[in-house]
């Protein structure tokens, strides 16, 4: 379960919460200065001890390498499993000198799109983690080139995705059961709507655990009488 940005008290309440639900890994939100974003990892470990897994993702948002390292470098002694994208995806050359110099492992995100980022990205040796997603891959036959690709390199990969239903992550669990390598799932983003419009496909249960449905195809389809009952907009 992802905790997101903002203020310290606030970050620490949500994991706090998703630890008591048995969510057995929470993913932070971060990407700001250094000292805001150490503020947040030092309330949240305070608050869920230290023993707890947790993994951050900064989205792009510390502006170089330089100031990547030394966030990354502050926040050694927090016990973090990686770091998703720590710097601007046009930045990936300079992914190599963060993962040299940080003590948290540095996972691709938005700089690994299909299986060509991945061969440039290893080539470069930039990075000993992957996050796959489909919405960026172009769909399950692309995204498993990643995987074979990322797993013949000795590489760590999760699978994730965007801000999708049920339908989209019924895609990524099937993809995550492929190989492996893929230590890591980050399909918390249903959790998150307040309507579910789809019929079948994965279930949700108790501490973090995902059912993959055992029929043909993905066994999801969305509700056509959600569809007939949803507001219609013309737009002109």
């Amino acid at each position: 379960m992802t905790v997101s940005l903002g203020p310290p008290a606030k970050m620490q309440a949500d994991a706090i919460r998703f630890q008591q639900q048995g969510f057995p890994f929470i993913k932070v939100k971060l990407g700001e200065t250094l000292e805001a974003d150490v503020a947040r990892i030092r309330a949240i470990r305070e608050g869920i001890g230290l023993n707890h897994p947790l993994s951050i993702d900064a989205n792009q948002g510390w502006q170089t390498a330089e100031a990547a390292i030394a966030v990354l470098q502050a926040l050694a002694p927090y016990r973090i499993a990686h770091c998703e994208e720590p710097i601007a995806r046009h930045l990936f050359m300079d992914l190599a000198t963060v993962s040299a110099a940080s003590p948290i492992p540095i996972m691709a995100d938005e700089s690994c799109g299909d299986e060509h980022d991945a061969a440039r990205l290893i080539q470069l040796r930039a990075c000993p983690q992957f996050n796959i997603k489909l919405g960026k891959s172009s769909g399950l036959h692309r995204a498993k080139k990643i995987v074979d690709l990322g797993a013949a390199a000795g590489l760590t990969l999760q699978v994730g995705g965007f801000m999708e239903s049920r339908l989209g992550m019924t895609a990524a669990a099937h993809l995550a059961l492929t190989h492996e390598a893929i230590r890591h799932c980050d399909f918390d983003t249903p959790l998150m709507y307040t309507e579910d419009p789809v019929v079948g496909g994965i279930r949700y249960r108790a501490h973090g655990v995902i059912e993959v449905p055992n029929v043909p195809g993905l066994g999801a389809v969305i509700d056509e009488q959600y569809l007939r009952n949803a507001e219609k907009r013309v737009v002109e």
